[in-house]
């Protein structure tokens, strides 16, 4: 392998955790995973945290195993989760691993955030980030509350692929994808607000220089370099938050795209050059995240497959273990007989979730679904019925037509659904890749090593290496007329 081809990538979700090696040969982007392992929670003392420690363990075991087979890769690049921090100490000690954004410690908190300290819709129109528990600014407000320790005595607040890097490197950065994601952020000034940042009793000092990625962060350390048998490897910013890596991998010709990230959550979104902050994106609770090349991520959450792993929990051996019979039995009943909001509250985390589903049909005057096959098409058709209505907000707040839906993630292999999209939404589906997020991360790298230029030149790239499905709508009739039961019934 060539020096100028091979990157070395570091992937964190919020289970589990990859290490991976992508090629750049003949036009064509290649990867190969070198190391996956569990990214456990500990919960100890009334709170959960994350190993940092142990997440550090697993990118060193990843840099030898490269480092033994003769693999002379070019960066290194880590993209995690987003919202979580970790507090340093003045004399560059970790002060104790960092908490979960799951810790209970968050619950009403923004609440009594919204209520004491800077309203709800200035916090908003400030920052243009949905509303959730556990984003940084209340999880930072949590913790000056309960006099946190370790954020009385931190020098330095990194978020958790900053620290990682600060921990190969010795060099702190804030890179902007992965504070877009705290509630601190202003999209406008590209920079942390210094009136939220006040409001938790921290300044700007306390964190990073802001970059983007791509940039630069550092060289391994002496002491890495010792314990990988590698040299001085640069250690680039990609997009830290894993969705910013994951959407930069869409494989899109032109800016006329919406893209669904699709897996136990789905994402979507647009890419816009601004972000979109008004009292109609304020009222659908959309989100403007940080992307690549200065883009906006104007995207809004909508509960995905976890439906359905749920209700496969729950069913256990009655019902098909192998996934292709499950989605099989589902295609032969009844289409739209019951119809669900997915992202009602009643299916966050219920006791059951069959029940739960039931529950809503029987309140809402519907069929109640019977046995597996009838809830899976219902969770399927409401899925895409969701979808339509969130991609019609996009067009409706988009500066420019959306003619594509690209799916990416895991959910992209899921061709029912996929299909279900295409004729709830009317318009083309193209789905891949499953990996979007390591090739991101990977093309990021890249592009800080000369090999590819703008973001639309690195998607070619993608869109050259791997086989994308198409899925044109039909039935259109069926899928209005269903669409507008669906109205009915999540009023």
């Amino acid at each position: 392998m060539e020096k100028s081809n091979c990157f070395f990538a570091v992937d964190l979700g919020a289970t589990s955790g990859r290490t991976v090696v992508g090629t750049i040969s003949g036009g064509k982007v290649e990867i190969e995973e070198i190391t996956r392992f569990a990214n456990n929670l500990i919960e100890t003392g009334g709170h959960f945290y994350w190993d940092i420690y142990a997440l550090y363990f697993e990118i060193i075991r990843g840099l030898k195993v490269v480092a033994k087979r003769g693999v002379d890769i070019t960066s290194i690049g880590i993209d995690t989760w987003g919202v979580d921090f970790v507090c340093i100490g003045d004399d560059g000690a970790l002060l104790r691993n960092p908490l979960a954004y799951r810790d209970p410690h968050t619950f009403g908190a923004m609440e009594e955030y919204f209520n004491n300290v800077v309203p709800k819709e200035e916090v908003y129109h400030i920052t243009g980030i949905q509303f959730m528990n556990f984003n940084s600014l209340f999880q930072l407000y949590a913790m000056k509350r309960d006099g946190n320790s370790a954020l009385n005595n931190a020098a330095k607040i990194l978020f958790v692929p900053d620290a990682l890097s600060w921990m190969l490197t010795g060099k702190a950065v804030c890179e902007y994808t992965i504070a877009s994601t705290s509630q601190l952020l202003d999209p406008r000034t590209k920079d942390l607000d210094n009136k939220l940042l006040e409001s938790v009793g921290l300044s700007r000092d306390k964190f990073g220089e802001m970059v983007s990625p791509g940039y630069q962060i550092g060289t391994l350390t002496e002491e890495v370099q010792k314990m990988t048998g590698l040299g001085e490897i640069p250690v680039i910013a990609v997009a830290g938050h894993d969705t910013g890596s994951a959407v930069a991998a869409v494989p899109a010709s032109n800016e006329r795209f919406a893209y669904l990230s699709s897996g136990t959550w789905s994402l979507m979104g647009i890419e816009a050059k601004d972000a979109i902050i008004n009292d109609v994106s304020y009222d659908r609770n959309f989100t403007n995240e940080g992307g690549i090349d200065g883009t906006t991520r104007f995207l809004k959450n909508i509960c995905g497959m976890w439906l359905l792993e749920r209700c496969r929990k729950e069913w256990g051996e009655s019902a098909p273990a192998d996934y292709g019979t499950l989605l099989g039995e589902a295609m032969k009943v009844p289409a739209f007989q019951s119809l669900i909001n997915p992202d009602d509250d009643m299916f966050a985390n219920p006791t059951n979730m069959e029940a739960a589903i039931k529950q809503y049909c029987g309140e809402t005057g519907q069929h109640v679904p019977q046995g597996y096959a009838e809830i899976c098409r219902c969770i399927f058709e409401s899925l895409a019925l969701r979808y339509r209505q969130v991609f019609g907000y996009l067009k409706e707040m988009a500066e420019f037509p959306i003619e594509t839906l690209h799916i990416i993630g895991g959910g992209s292999l899921n061709a029912y659904l996929n299909q279900f999209t295409a004729n709830s939404t009317g318009v083309t589906v193209l789905a891949g890749p499953q990996e979007c997020t390591a090739l991101g991360n990977i093309m990021l790298q890249a592009k800080a090593a000369g090999l590819v230029e703008g973001i639309f030149d690195m998607r070619k790239l993608i869109a050259d290496s791997v086989a994308l499905k198409r899925f044109e709508p039909h039935d259109k009739a069926e899928w209005d007329a269903a669409y507008e039961k669906y109205l009915k019934v999540v009023k």
